[in-house]
């Protein structure tokens, strides 16, 4: 019976999905709205199909898992030192006032103290799964605005858990002497697991994946970095206390270290955008209509403080600390919300006997809210900021730029290559083919699976891509949207159509220069988008007959006549060109 639970609560909640999302997102909105209101749908406080929330829970943990591990792996330590200046006092400012508010607004309904500051707590940590899909969907991720959002959700989680170890000793049964004892657990935790990262980051784990990747299986190669991921993150929460999408995120970065970073991030994290749907529809199923309208002033007043407070205190942080407007506001609005954690602290708020039902489920109500208008809050920034730039008095008000060149929007610029060729592969015809490019002033960028020879290029000073170019991750991180040429050095590639419609996809000027064995591959390589193959079959043939002509003594022009006749007579017939 529980297989069948499994079994319908995927059905239910990824069809759900899938259909809402598509519903919303031809409405111009984001389809994480869709997802939400699947989950509501298939929840046990509406009618009609009830899944296993319980399960869909446990489902949607994976999916937070995969994300931040990928999150990890293009989120370097050199980038969160260069935000922590903005990150650290931001997160601060932003949880003491979110916390302080709670409180407030606790006591104005009739509570105590300590269910307040918990209930406060709640509203001061942003929903990390929620955060990076809208970073990700308008491409500003791996910006200086991203890099400062993704810092500030680091110290956000440190800090939440910090306070799931302190909460307990403070307002548990055991109070008192436990909490400097709980204080001390925490550092040295904290302190292993980072001791434990770096040894393992560096030594073990590319050891690991070396010897994984030199089998030349592609499902090993998944599998070692899925057990990477999930074990790292489980054991971090087992042994060291920590939540496991901060052990999922820590073990993104110690892969990101290693030379398989691309290849993990493309080719071994298929399932992560499923299980993260599956997170959002969980969340939905939490919603309880009914206890809300009971606190009405409750839910009003949490979402005032998600929407209002929070934004506004980050956007003062960020413009005290000379970000500009449009990077500021950015950053305040991704903030806007709460998710994951906020769930956490308020199950152990409700569990420690501070927080009741209608309490945990305006939290709940406010998430789904935060979330569902964060999106179209998002989608007001540049407007805003076009309004600001006809302004130009209330602009200097508002800019507050960098005295100099430098600083964290310096230091966290993620520098764009710009290639004029990417090759495929790097075997005799490949090398030859990058050697002489450079020789004629192109630089190439070669991408390689073999992980020795991408090493290899890299020592010689080669520009090289560790990856599968049959993934548009690789294309992409490879050069291919600024790329003049794209050129398949090897012939008989499979899945050789699926690159070349990838590429074009990505940049559709971009030249295409395709190799094939045989004559027949060519009509297949010039449908998906090559403008010019070659073919051993067919560049033998016109060596045979250039050969034979020049043993008779026949003229230049005589030559260049056959050649064509022969290029007519081997390519003409499929409509191609070699």
């Amino acid at each position: 019976m529980h297989g069948y639970d499994l079994i319908l609560t995927l059905t239910a909640g990824l069809g759900g999905a899938l259909f809402f999302g598509y519903i919303t997102q031809r409405l111009g909105l984001s389809p994480i709205v869709g997802y939400l209101l699947a989950g509501a749908l298939v929840g046990p406080n509406t009618p009609g199909v009830v899944v296993d929330v319980a399960l869909a829970e446990q489902l949607a943990e994976v999916g937070v898992i995969l994300l931040m591990f990928g999150v990890g792996l293009q989120f370097h330590l050199e980038e969160l030192m260069a935000v922590r200046a903005i990150a650290v006092p931001g997160a601060l400012a932003m949880g003491a006032v979110a916390t302080l508010l709670g409180a407030l607004l606790g006591v104005m309904m009739g509570w105590t103290w300590a269910p307040g500051i918990v209930f406060g707590l709640t509203l001061s940590v942003a929903s990390t799964v929620v955060v990076i899909r809208v970073l990700s969907d308008h491409n500003v991720l791996h910006t200086t605005a991203g890099h400062i959002t993704v810092g500030w959700l680091v110290v956000e989680d440190v800090f939440t858990v910090i306070a799931l170890v302190l909460l307990p000793a403070m307002f548990g049964a055991d109070t008192g002497r436990s909490v400097p004892l709980a204080i001390a657990l925490t550092a040295l935790k904290v302190a292993g697991l980072v001791g434990f990262a770096a040894i393992v980051g560096v030594r073990i784990i590319p050891w690991v994946l070396d010897k994984v990747a030199m089998t030349r299986s592609r499902e090993l190669f998944t599998l070692s970095v899925l057990v990477i991921a999930l074990g790292i993150a489980v054991g971090s929460a087992l042994v060291f206390g920590v939540s496991v999408a901060l052990g999922a995120f820590l073990a993104g970065m110690v892969v990101g270290r290693s030379d398989y970073s691309l290849r993990a991030a493309s080719d071994a994290l298929p399932m992560r955008d499923a299980f993260a749907v599956l997170f959002f529809v969980s969340v939905g199923m939490l919603l309880d209509v009914n206890a809300v309208f009971n606190v009405p002033w409750l839910f009003a007043g949490t979402l005032g403080i998600v929407l209002i407070a929070n934004p506004l205190v980050a956007f003062i942080v960020m413009w005290w600390m000379r970000q500009s407007f449009k990077t500021s506001l950015l950053v305040a609005i991704a903030l806007a919300q709460i998710g994951e954690f906020s769930f956490i602290l308020s199950t152990l708020g409700r569990d420690l006997g501070l927080l009741t039902h209608e309490t945990t489920n305006a939290v709940v109500a406010a998430s789904i809210g935060s979330i569902l208008l964060n999106p179209v809050l998002y989608s007001t920034i540049d407007p805003i900021a076009r309004w600001l730039s006809r302004h130009p008095r209330l602009c200097r008000l508002l800019e507050r730029p960098l005295p100099a060149e430098g600083g964290v929007a310096a230091e966290t610029r993620r520098e764009r290559r710009a290639h004029r060729a990417v090759l495929i592969g790097y075997g005799p015809t490949g090398k030859t083919v990058a050697r002489m490019l450079k020789e004629n002033g192109i630089e190439p960028t070669v991408i390689e699976l073999n992980i020795e020879t991408v090493r290899q290029m890299r020592d010689q000073s080669v520009d090289a891509v560790y990856g599968d170019a049959t993934r548009p991750g690789t294309l992409e991180e490879a050069g291919i949207a600024t790329a003049d040429n794209l050129i398949l050095t090897s012939a008989g590639m499979a899945n050789s159509e699926e690159v070349i419609r990838s590429a074009r996809e990505i940049n559709p000027r971009v030249r295409v220069l395709a190799r094939a064995s045989y004559l027949r591959d060519l009509p297949t390589l010039k449908r998906a988008g090559a403008n010019t193959v070659f073919t051993g079959e067919g560049e033998v043939g016109l060596a045979f007959v250039e050969e034979m002509l020049v043993r008779l003594g026949a003229t230049a022009e005589q030559i260049d006549r056959e050649r064509a006749r022969a290029h007519q007579e081997l390519f003409g017939e499929t409509g191609a060109s070699s």
